[in-house]
């Protein structure tokens, strides 16, 4: 497989506390969404966040990680529900994500508890996110059969 590039566009108005902006990704899955500093340190008010698209990333990866594990594991998953909560918090004079937290409940016919753990944890390592994050942010992981 060649490498492919992903692109998403920002554009930011005026500072950083009374400004505001928008974000989109060039594919048109992904529309303009409005952004704020408000929307990454106290209510979204209809614009999103860095941390709340990274969540976004971070649970599709992952549940497409988790899916591919169990068919590896001959227990093809019917249906994984993800949920990722970045936490934003400041750390020294900055602001840094400090953790990740995937919750996910699978519904995979013919695999017990501890396997679907094992597999969870297991994607949680392979996920591409998962894997740029590493390092820089602490990413947990919970898993129970729905």
């Amino acid at each position: 497989m060649a490498a492919k590039q992903s692109r998403a566009e920002a554009v930011w108005e005026n500072d950083l506390f009374h400004g505001s902006g928008r974000v989109k990704g060039t594919s048109g899955a992904l529309p303009e969404m409005g952004v704020s500093w408000s929307a990454r340190t106290d209510a979204f008010g209809g614009r999103t966040s860095p941390e709340e698209l990274l969540a976004a990333a971070h649970a599709s990866c992952f549940a497409m990680a988790l899916s591919n594990t169990l068919a590896k594991m001959q227990a093809p998953p019917r249906r994984l529900e993800v949920s990722a909560v970045a936490t934003f918090d400041k750390v020294g004079d900055g602001f840094s994500v400090t953790t990740m937290e995937l919750s996910v409940v699978g519904h995979v016919p013919g695999i017990d508890a501890a396997k679907f753990e094992e597999a969870a944890r297991s994607a949680s390592v392979g996920c591409p996110i998962s894997r740029a994050l590493k390092g820089n942010v602490e990413v947990r992981v919970t898993a129970r059969l729905g």
